[in-house]
């Protein structure tokens, strides 16, 4: 009987250890990062996130040879995370590659000469909504360039009338850029860049329209890291405002 129930234990033993070591290889928030650099020989590439306002390197990979690299690390929510690179010599690169950390499987292809400048990005759903963010940003930054340039010809004419007309213009562009924020951000209420957004490019939006976004996320987005976030600097602002 002794015998048999030593066997139990063994048996039920490794089992137990299997079920671990499976789950730590493949836990629900792991993130495997792979990817490569053309051209580079030698160097260490840093895998960095911001903490405490701070940028800190989480992990890195030194490279000899094989341009190749791969990272595993744990996600808690998706954020932005950066890969950095120090060259053989010590020195590092001026310039990072952001990206949006979530778990699954995402691949980083780029190169020596243009680290940071010329990248692809594939496998997060949080960066492809950013990128797509980014290029619907493109046409009213390319509108404000162009009433810059026409305010600077106002100026330079001390034509008074046109500069405030150009003035409000600049201003109903501003509003729509944040209104077209606040829209994508509601279409993307599934997804962590949702109120990362609203915390980096419209923070000083009216509340109301904060608020508006962050009321829709979805309940995971708000137990996310932004989503957090962005409910305490809702908080606040609305403090500040009962305060004046």
């Amino acid at each position: 009987m002794r015998h048999y129930f030593l066997i139990v234990v063994f048996f039920l033993g490794t089992v137990f250890l299997i079920l671990s070591a499976c789950s730590k290889s493949n836990p629900a928030n792991q993130m495997t990062l792979s990817g490569n650099v053309k051209g580079l020989k030698k160097g260490t590439l840093l895998l960095q996130k911001a903490e405490d306002s701070l940028l800190v390197s989480v992990d890195s990979v030194s490279v000899d040879g094989d341009p190749n690299f791969t990272f595993i690390e744990e996600i808690e929510s998706p954020e932005i995370y950066y890969l950095y690179l120090r060259l053989k010599d010590g020195t590092l690169r001026e310039d990072r590659i952001p990206f949006f950390a979530e778990p699954g499987k995402i691949a980083i292809n780029t190169s020596l000469k243009k680290f940071g400048d010329d990248y692809i990005i594939r496998g997060s759903e949080n960066q492809k909504a950013l990128e797509a963010y980014k290029k619907l940003m493109k046409r009213f930054a390319n509108k404000n360039l162009d009433l810059i340039k026409e305010e600077l010809t106002a100026q330079k004419d001390n034509n008074d009338s046109l500069l405030k007309a150009i003035k409000r213009k600049r201003l109903t562009a501003l509003s729509s850029k944040y209104l077209a924020t606040v829209n994508f951000a509601i279409n993307n209420k599934d997804k962590a860049v949702a109120p990362y957004l609203l915390l980096t490019e419209i923070y000083d939006a009216n509340v109301k329209y904060l608020d508006t976004v962050y009321t829709s996320l979805t309940p995971k987005v708000k137990d996310s890291k932004y989503g957090t976030l962005l409910e305490s600097y809702i908080a606040e602002r609305k403090a500040e405002t009962d305060s004046l």
